[in-house]
């Protein structure tokens, strides 16, 4: 324990008031910024996307499942692989709980990846996961909206990502795309990609809270899928209960 960090009650509420002052300019900037997103303009989607799904082919207007408003989680899965990566999975860990919410909003969230549907089934049935989740294989979705990259992109070494910003040198990144509909007519209106999706994060946002934050040593350095977390003697007595088993 640092020493210097015991207070009295009394010059505790003084630092947090202080801190308070701090926090509420964070939250009007964010409502400032959130603001000026949702007056950006639009572009209108001409290219007609299909996806495989587990219901069969869809459209991207299909994606919506009658709603006004989409987000796309460009989800790093790309074909041959046997996971997603640990970071897409520790946000998808974050999907279904808000779902059952979005979708009563105007809000279809859906994952999208490279690979064939049948290699990341299997691996959604493994996480326990219930958000859509289909595949792009063979379109130019990822592409187009700047999650994928070709061989010789990333051989050319361009910082293509997050708009030319970001030099990451893999075929396959994170990001998310936000589409509007009007009728049959689909509108682009957002991408947020690397850091942006951290907003998403409701576990990063507990840890901040805490002494240690986020204790690591490199970006989400931590996270692991979550079945692969190691379990501590007490929770592994706990799940061979009998009540639990």
């Amino acid at each position: 324990m640092e020493s210097e960090k015991i207070v009295s009650r009394g010059d505790w509420l003084a630092a947090r008031k202080a801190h308070l002052e701090r926090e509420k300019e964070l939250t009007r900037l964010q409502e400032q910024v959130m603001a000026e997103r949702r007056q950006l303009p639009w572009v209108r989607i001409e290219k007609a996307y299909r996806f495989e799904s587990a219901q069969g082919p869809k459209s991207l207007v299909d994606l919506f499942d009658g709603r006004e408003q989409l987000i796309v989680y460009h989800f790093m899965f790309a074909p041959g692989w046997q996971e997603g990566c640990d970071g897409c999975s520790f946000l998808a860990d974050h999907f279904d709980g808000p779902n059952r919410h979005l979708k009563h909003h105007d809000v279809s969230l859906v994952s999208v990846s490279r690979a064939p549907l049948a290699e990341f089934l299997p691996f959604k049935r493994r996480m326990d996961w219930h958000f859509e989740w289909v595949s792009s294989h063979g379109s130019d979705f990822n592409y187009d909206f700047g999650a994928s990259f070709t061989p010789e992109q990333v051989a050319q070494g361009k910082p293509l990502y997050n708009f030319g910003t970001t030099p990451y040198l893999a075929e396959d990144l994170h990001g998310v795309s936000v589409f509007v509909r009007e009728g049959d007519a689909v509108y682009h209106s957002y991408s947020t990609y690397a850091r942006g999706g951290d907003v998403l994060l409701g576990a990063h946002h507990f840890l901040d809270m805490t002494p240690k934050g986020r204790n690591e040593q490199s970006t989400m350095d931590w996270v692991r899928l979550h079945d692969r977390y190691e379990e501590t003697p007490e929770e592994k007595e706990k799940s061979h209960d009998c009540c639990h088993s």
